[in-house]
């Protein structure tokens, strides 16, 4: 039987324990489908809309209904009127709306009097976006109330319309949202997320499939299948799993850029190149720590723990250059960050090769990890000398 031969019997061997054991068909197809269906649906209208904003009117003027109204005609705020402030910081607290704005008595004769009337609002920073949005909503109104204010003061002194806004706003701000026009959440968030849930999937799926040979005591029977050759049931093994994540990367590539047409500046092929690489560097991810950690039970917590910094250390959330320089060095060693890096010249500049081919450099760079000492999880294969539990 020559080599090629034993990794074919590897690989079949492969598709038994898979198709006997629904755990593998769950923690890969499933969570990923999940994951897909959630995000995307949750994100559907690109931006949350109607977040609960608590407004204490101790006004009642015209101009503070005028106030309200335009905060509630907005699409991202929904007023929710209240008596006192006490009640409204209670819910506040609670968390049913996201913020209160505290409009105070006397603010429509404080304005006509020339005075500087102060409206209040308190923003939950604990839930980050609805409280950044109502913050944003808040903002955007009071300035468009001192402005509507401003503006009726000078048409009452005789300007006109052109020069009333150059008095207003001397500097127009002309806003152009590169990749993403409408602020759209999905296609920031989503565009990133699902790589990286794919990519927690690889690592923590083959590290359970090449762990559970130690933990049933399989182990024996993979190496006499391979012919004794690490490399070998390694690669019967890969063979399997890197069509299978393969196939679940390139749907979600065809979900995001074709089906569901998000924004894509470059090529959907370029994005197939980019998924197949981060599936390979994390495979090889994979393998170094089953061999470093050949203990199931460890390697599957140290898996997750990697997988989980990914997303913070990739850069889509927080920018990697706003981190300590230490982290910065050490957001190389995960491979959703070069796909991030991939992703933006690809997807938001259209760059082609000539953007991303150092990510391609590095993402391969991942394949030579596991050579460091394949011997190590030879012998815990072979010997079984490694606690099972």
């Amino acid at each position: 039987m020559n080599n090629w031969q034993r990794i074919l019997s590897v690989a079949r061997r492969e598709l038994r324990i898979i198709r006997n054991r629904p755990l593998y068909f769950m923690g890969s197809i499933g969570v990923i489908a999940f994951c897909a269906i959630f995000f995307l649906t949750f994100l559907d209208h690109g931006l949350p809309d109607d977040i609960p904003i608590g407004v204490v009117d101790e006004d009642y003027s015209t101009t503070s209904r005028n106030f309200c109204q335009q905060l509630d005609a907005t699409q991202l705020g929904k007023v929710v009127h209240y008596d006192s402030f006490s009640s409204a910081r209670e819910d506040m607290t609670s968390g049913k709306i996201a913020g209160v704005c505290v409009i105070p008595a006397g603010m429509n004769e404080d304005i006509q009097a020339f005075r500087q009337p102060k409206i209040t609002f308190y923003v939950n920073g604990l839930y980050f976006v609805s409280g950044a949005l109502a913050w944003k909503d808040l903002l955007t109104m009071v300035n468009l109330t001192n402005g509507a204010v401003q503006r009726e003061v000078l048409r009452a002194k005789g300007f006109n319309d052109s020069q009333i806004m150059g008095m207003i706003r001397p500097i127009d701000i002309d806003t152009h949202q590169i990749g993403n026009v409408t602020t759209n959440y999905n296609y920031y968030l989503s565009g990133i997320l699902l790589p990286g849930v794919l990519e927690m999937i690889v690592i923590l799926v083959l590290i359970y499939s090449l762990g559970a040979e130690l933990k049933f005591g399989t182990s024996r029977h993979l190496m006499d299948t391979s012919g004794h050759s690490i490399v070998t049931a390694l690669a019967g093994k890969l063979l399997v799993w890197t069509v299978v994540f393969s196939a679940i990367g390139f749907v979600l590539v065809m979900l995001l850029y074709h089906w569901l047409h998000f924004p894509i500046s470059g090529s959907i092929f370029n994005m197939f190149i980019a998924m197949f690489l981060m599936i390979l560097a994390s495979e090889a991810i994979a393998i170094f720590i089953l061999e470093m950690l050949p203990v199931p039970r460890l390697a599957l917590s140290i898996g997750a723990l990697y997988s989980v910094l990914g997303f913070s250390l990739s850069g889509f959330t927080l920018p990697l250059e706003a981190m300590p320089p230490y982290i910065q060095g050490l957001a190389s060693a995960f491979p959703l960050r070069h796909y991030y890096l991939f992703y933006v010249q690809e997807v938001i500049f259209g760059a082609g090769f000539a953007g991303w081919w150092k990510e391609v450099i590095y993402l391969l760079m991942f394949l030579f990890v596991p050579l460091i000492d394949l011997n190590r999880l030879k012998k815990a294969y072979i010997h079984q000398n490694f606690p099972k539990e």
